[in-house]
């Protein structure tokens, strides 16, 4: 089974999808985040960018673990 699960709670822009979730792996395996750290660190980044800081795609992003 899955220690972790990310999910969106409702759609979203595929560009945000893949920003969020390059950041996120690049916190977990380059940066050696916790799960949990990569996770909030990767919607930091998102809320912060220009092209969504107007939007919440960043806040549909859950992590169950």
């Amino acid at each position: 089974g899955a220690e972790s699960i990310i999910m969106s709670l409702w759609e979203v822009d595929d560009e945000a999808c893949r920003l969020l979730f390059d950041k996120f792996y690049q916190n977990l395996i380059i940066q050696d985040m916790s799960v949990r750290e990569a996770f909030t660190d990767a919607q930091k980044h998102l809320r912060k960018d220009p092209r969504f800081e107007s939007m919440n795609h960043w806040a549909s992003f859950i992590l169950i673990d």
